[in-house]
């Protein structure tokens, strides 16, 4: 028993959180459960920071002498939502125990839409709905309020905002099929941060879902000693459910979400960014989309390299990231692998025309199967820089100099990395992570960064990569499938099968001499038994 206590006890906060939160849903669908959750992590966050905030005005110490705890002005002027009185994290907690709890929390996420119009018609209000017992409402609502205990006020956001995400991807496998709608799993964001490092400049996602790829940005930035503010964000979502998560996972973070839009036309019948031309492209477009309005688009200016088939989204994503892209960007985006390989429909001659006429494609990485939450099509990363025939950034994200691989396309096969962390789903580990985006790099800097500087020159692995001059991939129709490239591992290609039959045949018999041995031991002893 002791034992079992301490397992829980060493448990990372996340996971005990998530086992007492799944435990109170109850009956509860859990694509609908996850806005009460999420709903009450971004009001605690909002209500912590709000707080904080609070505390320093009312001090009146310094800068803040002579200041109105209760003037929202002061609070803007902070990038501070202000939260009044009836939505305060503390009265809800007095409330909690009431039957009327959910109209309570309800009513606190009007109050706070009304006071910040930049969170209008982004806050769930779903509490008082008859499936949510009061009960495990007013449950909910003091595990969420232990979330920053032992945390300073200041780390709210990061203790938070941590938690924010893991529940998404927990609430995404609880869902299955549904959540791959609104959830790029972790690993495959992190690899395509990893790969383009968005160091400085305007990154967009114009299929944001729950704005994974931005945090993640953000976050690599950070990491890498970088500065925040270098980054901008424009992202678009077309499920108005989706976009709500999106606009609150941004917020939790910090991070600015005004060019952040939703319509429910969606980015090819209602461009929200007609005149972005941006710095990086990070996207997981739904795969194979057949009713995407393509008959309406026939003449768009957007289809620079053919017009997409109508029954097909894949290519018309494609040249939309294109076409967003400046004359230095960098995108990385998630396909359905048959985008590599399709001559439907035109397809066969878009792919030849990225690559022959625009020179667009830097690298394709194939991914491992069952990483994906909502669908088992195997999938692809492909990779396009405009700046591959003119001057561009060459030293891991920044410095001067010519890109020096306009002439080859990288292929990685990476289908048999990553584990599973469940029966039917995979994930890539961060060794996983790192050796493709180092290859990449390698691959990208070999040739224009010494060797001394730190970075292993790029060398092709047989079974893993491959770089691979332009002429051969026309030599193959412009067909895309890494392992067409890559070739077998060493130890597969040197496979010896004459060798390995002897020897599986060697085996077989000496076992079938075996066992006659033991049948003829076995008569013999029946047959004394017998006399």
């Amino acid at each position: 028993m002791a034992k079992a206590a301490k397992e829980i006890k060493d448990e990372p906060l996340e996971k005990q959180l998530w086992k007492a939160a799944d435990k109170l849903r109850k009956n509860i669908d859990a694509a609908e459960y996850k806005h009460v959750v999420m709903g009450l992590i971004f009001l605690k966050y909002i209500s912590d920071s709000f707080e904080e905030m609070f505390i320093r005005l009312q001090a009146g110490e310094g800068e803040y002498a002579g200041a109105d705890p209760e003037d929202k002005d002061e609070y803007k002027a902070e990038n501070v939502f202000f939260v009044p009185s009836e939505a305060r994290w503390s009265f809800l907690v007095a409330k909690a125990k009431l039957p009327t709890i959910g109209t309570v929390v309800d009513e606190a996420m009007d109050a706070i839409e009304k006071e910040n119009p930049s969170l209008k018609g982004v806050l769930p209000k779903v509490f008082a709905r008859q499936n949510l017992d009061p009960t495990s409402l007013g449950g909910l609502i003091d595990l969420v309020g232990n979330i920053a205990l032992g945390d300073a006020k200041s780390r709210s956001a990061d203790v938070l905002g941590h938690v924010f995400e893991y529940f998404l991807g927990e609430f995404a496998l609880a869902e299955g099929k549904q959540g791959g709608q609104f959830y790029t799993p972790r690993s495959i964001v992190e690899l395509l941060v990893m790969m383009l490092e968005p160091y400085k400049g305007r990154v967009f996602d114009p299929c944001c879902g729950s704005g994974g790829m931005f945090v993640q940005s953000e976050k690599f930035v950070g990491e890498h000693q970088g500065r925040v503010n270098d980054i901008s964000i424009y992202g678009q979502e077309s499920n108005q459910t989706t976009w709500r998560l999106a606009k609150m996972n941004l917020a939790i973070r910090g991070i600015d979400s005004s060019q952040v839009k939703w319509n429910n036309e969606g980015s090819f019948l209602n461009d929200a960014h007609k005149d972005l031309k941006a710095d990086f492209i990070i996207a997981n477009p739904p795969f194979n989309v057949s009713d995407w309005s393509g008959e309406l688009l026939r003449g768009d200016g957007r289809w620079q390299y053919g017009a997409p088939p109508t029954g097909n989204a894949n290519f018309a994503w494609l040249q939309h990231f294109a076409y967003h892209l400046n004359p230095q960007g960098k995108a990385g985006v998630v396909l359905a692998k048959g985008a590599l390989t399709s001559k439907t429909s035109g397809e066969g001659d878009i792919r030849r025309a990225l690559i022959a006429d625009g020179n667009l494609i830097d690298c394709i990485v194939n991914l491992p199967a069952k990483l994906f939450l909502n669908t088992q099509i195997p999938a692809a990363l492909w990779f396009m820089n405009r700046a591959r025939a003119q001057p561009s950034p060459s030293g891991r994200g920044q410095g001067e100099g010519t890109h020096t691989r306009s002439h080859e396309i990288l292929f990685i096969d990476a289908r048999n990395l990553g584990h599973l962390i469940n029966r039917r789903t995979k994930e890539l580990s961060h060794d996983d992570i790192q050796q493709i985006a180092d290859t990449y790099h390698a691959w990208l800097n070999s040739s224009v960064i010494p060797a001394q500087a730190g970075i292993q020159p790029y060398q092709d692995i047989k079974g893993f990569c491959a770089s691979v001059p332009l002429l051969r991939v026309e030599e193959l129709d412009y067909v895309l499938t890494p392992g067409r490239y890559v070739g077998l591992p060493d130890e597969e290609d040197d496979f010896n099968f004459a060798e390995r039959f002897a020897g599986l045949k060697a085996e077989f018999e000496a076992q079938l001499l075996e066992e006659t041995k033991l049948n003829k031991a076995i008569a013999e002893n029946l047959a004394k038994v017998k006399v």
